[in-house]
């Protein structure tokens, strides 16, 4: 039965997405089957493997017109990544939701249709703690952090772990926080102020693999492909790959 793996931070531009797909990518490569349910409405992760984001997807899961195993779509360019895809639609999931039955449980019963099938379901949350993203964070065994290597990505965090712990306390007793990685790395005082503040802070749960800033890390999404296929000499290539392993290290610590 899957893991399954909430990639959350309410705020944008820190490496989320990038995260989602570098990282699913790369742990398939590895030879896990991997799952990347997109839940961002804005559907980067769906345009950044190559797919159309006005296919059906989650929010026709969510809305019950389709079941998960109708919608998800294989990669052509990574053996063993599949999609879930969303789309634009699923800016009206925040206002449906709550009127559905078993609000907070909708999304983690389409996960659990497929959960079987996989290694790890990674879901991309969307930039924000609303309705969604608790759904998300009731059906996830753990939350994954990206943080971008600035001050101010780090005051937000505090929003964030509330909202953990409030899911926690009540929704999904059982979440846990797999550690946060550090994005859009650049040799500077700043940045290393910052490393070091989330590592002193976290401690063993900030990740040792920091993923640095990169120009076809960038590009890659505009052609629709993880870095690892789109230019896999890169160094955000060895940056994402160095990550996973380091990942699947620490699972197999915590099962022993």
């Amino acid at each position: 039965m899957a893991k399954v793996v909430a990639l959350a931070n309410q705020k944008g531009g820190v490496g989320k997405t990038t995260t989602a797909i570098n990282l699913s990518a790369s742990i398939a490569l590895l030879g896990k089957k991997v799952l990347l349910l997109d839940a961002d409405p804005q559907a980067n992760a769906t345009s950044g493997l190559g797919f159309d984001i006005n296919m059906d997807g989650i929010y026709e899961c969510i809305a019950g017109v389709k079941k998960a195993s109708e919608v998800i779509v294989a990669s052509p360019d990574v053996k063993n990544l599949w999609l879930l895809p969303s789309s634009i639609d699923l800016v009206a999931a925040d206002t449906e939701l709550p009127s559905m039955e078993n609000a907070h449980r909708v999304i983690k019963g389409i996960v659990d249709e497929v959960r079987d099938d996989f290694d790890y379901i990674f879901i991309d949350c969307s930039p924000s703690l609303g309705y969604t993203t608790v759904n998300i964070l009731t059906a996830a065994d753990s939350v994954l952090i990206p943080v971008q290597c600035e001050y101010l990505a780090l005051e937000g965090l505090s929003k964030l772990l509330n909202t953990i712990k409030k899911v926690k306390s009540g929704l999904n007793p059982s979440l846990e926080i797999d550690g946060f990685v550090l994005t859009m790395y650049m040799r500077n005082r700043l940045n290393n102020q910052v490393a070091n503040e989330v590592r002193e802070h976290f401690g063993p749960l900030a990740f040792d693999t920091v993923i640095q800033r990169n120009i076809r890390l960038g590009e890659a999404p505009s052609h629709g492909k993880p870095i690892v296929i789109y230019d896999a000499a890169a160094v955000g290539a060895a940056n994402y790959l160095t990550l996973a392993r380091e990942y699947l290290m620490r699972e197999r610590k915590s099962k022993k």
